[in-house]
């Protein structure tokens, strides 16, 4: 019975022989460049050739510091990297991560292994790379004490900020004698206690850089205290120094904007801040003093003072209304008196006895109304408005009513 296996199952199968060749896991070829594209994304698309065949290479965008020049149709180049298989595609290709010309030589050969064995060793590790600080006071310059480099950081860091005291060390940086005097211009900047130190030089060939890939310059950078930015050379060229650096500049002119903080933009930020801080402030004082005013007038409100005066005033209003009650009642009840006096009058018995009348009672004070109640010879006392007149009864007349 035959095995039947699909297209994708193939292709992992031949990726995974790939991926377990340790041969093809580091491989350098070289050949004549075709077809080559560089992608908007930044990766570059090429082929290498020869007279016995073609293969399909490509270098993603992370990988581009290996390469070092502007690549193009027809260049001799030796490329270095990894050979896999795209499984979607079903065809392998080189993934390239360093490039060379291929004239570049033993000198190149020398850069790749120096830069393994260091790498290997764990000098490129990020754990090892210092942090830049921020607003330094002092700044520490390696490089040729005349040529453009030198002259871009004078500038670019002088304009940033005018206040920047700038410490140059005149070093030789290509031919006899160029790393020796680097390394000691690293050292030197380093005991003097500045904030950070600068170490470069304009662009060139791999010969004129290399000062800057040889293996006592790289561990005077990893030894320094101070933290070193490397700015050697154009943005596409990498040397052993840009690795092994705190922090890789394209260009001296972009090591000096990395180093030294832009001073006219701190005074800005400085007022932008002054300018919230102080309307955060007022905005705080307006509300703290509406707040004050309310409870003012809620004291105001609560104050024993104000409600002792309006309980008084209360008191005063009751006693007011209390005395014109009184003064009613009392007004009211006077004329009703004065009803019943002149009613009192019109019965009191002096008021009878003023109009003519007596008042006629017998021996025993018993008062006399009917000629039946007394008899002939009888005592009887008549009481008049002045006095009592003692009588005797001498006769007696019934009259008819």
């Amino acid at each position: 019975m035959r095995n039947v296996y699909s297209v994708g199952q193939v292709n992992h199968y031949v990726k995974n022989m790939f991926t377990q060749d340790y041969f093809l896991r580091k491989v350098y070829v070289k050949g004549e460049v075709s077809n080559c594209k560089y992608h908007t994304s930044g990766h570059i698309y090429f082929s290498l050739k020869d007279e016995t065949g073609t293969l399909s290479c490509v270098m993603f965008a992370g990988h581009r510091r290996g390469l070092a020049f502007r690549m193009k149709d027809g260049d001799k180049v030796v490329v270095g990297g990894a050979v896999d298989v795209y499984e979607r595609d079903g065809r392998y290709q080189l993934y390239a991560k360093e490039i060379t010309l291929e004239g570049a030589g033993a000198l190149y050969e020398r850069y790749l292994a120096l830069k393994q064995e260091l790498e290997d060793m764990g000098m490129f590790a990020r754990e090892y790379k210092q942090p830049i600080p921020h607003f330094i006071h002092t700044l520490g310059v390696v490089t040729a004490p005349t040529g453009a480099a030198v002259q871009d950081i004078r500038n670019i860091a002088g304009r940033r900020n005018p206040y920047l005291q700038i410490i140059l060390y005149p070093a030789l940086v290509q031919g006899e004698g160029a790393a020796q005097s680097i390394v000691k211009g690293i050292q030197m900047l380093d005991e003097a206690g500045v904030d950070v130190i600068i170490v470069g030089r304009g662009g060139g060939s791999i010969e004129d850089l290399w000062a800057f890939n040889e293996e006592i310059v790289a561990r005077a950078i990893f030894e320094c205290k101070t933290p070193v930015i490397s700015a050697v050379g154009h943005e596409t060229d990498f040397t052993i120094a840009d690795f092994v650096a705190d922090l890789r500049a394209p260009t001296p002119s972009a090591a000096a904007e990395l180093a030294v903080d832009d001073f006219r933009s701190v005074m800005e930020s400085f007022r932008i801040y002054r300018e919230r801080l102080q309307s955060a402030m007022n905005s705080k004082t307006e509300l703290f003093a509406e707040r004050l005013k309310a409870y003012e007038t809620k004291l105001k409100y609560l104050n024993p003072e104000s409600v002792l005066r309006e309980k008084r005033q209360h008191a005063a209003d009751l006693e007011e209304r209390l005395r014109s009650s009184m003064e009613h009642k009392l007004t009211e009840k006077r004329h009703e008196l004065a009803v019943w006096i002149q009613r009192f009058e019109g019965l009191s018995p002096l008021k009878k006895l003023n109009g003519g009348y007596a008042f006629v009672s017998d021996k025993d004070g018993h008062a006399v109304t009917e000629i039946s109640q007394v008899k002939k010879g009888e005592r009887l006392s008549v009481a008049v408005t002045d006095g009592v007149i003692e009588a005797v009864v001498d006769s007696i007349r019934e009259e008819e009513r």
